[in-house]
């Protein structure tokens, strides 16, 4: 019997979910300090260690130096870069920071970064969020009012995220917007790593409720105060 030759789609697939694999285990290597500041690899021994071409190593390496994880030396091979060199903004360097030993550190600078950013975001966003924006802000205020009363996280999740990421899009500043990858993993990580409640406070539910409905009605101030109120209400919660 003649063998059926692979789709090429099936192989991009698969050399995908490798590539992907590969990546995923060298950054939290990194992130976790097993591959320290330092220490350095071969294209040789990644080879052997994962059993994949030359070609999927390079490809795999050329993603952790553009996050500034690694970076190629003459004669040195490829050698782990410090912690104040890497791409913190990206979102796999975040995952695999809150996965690891300096989780509790992570998560406090993010909440800083939300602190600061945020409530600003809100405020902006009642002054140029669209019509459908603030209708939607609406619904999705109303929408984790009831998973959350519901213990539906995962669903909770998806639209906290949703809700989060439509206030930086609203507010008009793509410097914020260029965050949302940020706010994703943040608020996914609290999610997967047990810092939820079952069922989110009533101050959290309420607050994101004030404001939608502090964006929708164009009440800057109202809006920039009430992020603010939430997000010190995660500080507390995290630490």
């Amino acid at each position: 019997m003649t063998a059926q030759p692979v789709p090429a789609g099936r192989n991009a697939g698969v050399a995908t979910v490798l590539t992907t694999h590969i990546i995923d285990a060298l950054g939290q290597d990194i992130a976790d300090g097993v591959l320290a500041e330092g220490a350095r690899l071969t294209i040789e021994g990644l080879q052997q260690r994962f059993g994949v071409s030359r070609t999927v190593v390079r490809d795999c390496m050329r993603v952790l130096e553009s996050m500034h994880l690694i970076v190629p030396k003459r004669r040195l091979g490829l050698v782990v870069q410090a912690p104040a060199s890497w791409n913190v903004y990206d979102a796999r360097v975040i995952r695999w920071r809150l996965n690891g030993p300096g989780r509790a550190g992570q998560f406090r600078s993010l909440t800083h970064l939300r602190r600061a950013v945020e409530p600003v975001a809100a405020a902006l966003a009642a002054e140029h969020a669209s019509s459908d924006q603030r209708l939607r802000l609406l619904d999705l205020g109303r929408d984790l009012r009831r998973l959350g009363e519901n213990g539906d996280l995962e669903e909770f999740l998806a639209v906290d995220i949703e809700f989060h990421t439509l206030i930086l899009e609203s507010s008009g500043n793509e410097m914020f917007l260029a965050l949302q990858g940020v706010i994703a993993e943040v608020l996914s990580g609290r999610t997967h790593q047990g810092l939820m409640p079952h069922h989110p406070k009533e101050h959290a539910l309420r607050t994101h409720e004030q404001v939608a409905e502090a964006i929708s009605s164009g009440r800057p101030t109202a809006a920039e105060t009430g992020m603010a109120s939430l997000l010190a209400e995660v500080r507390s919660a995290i630490e």
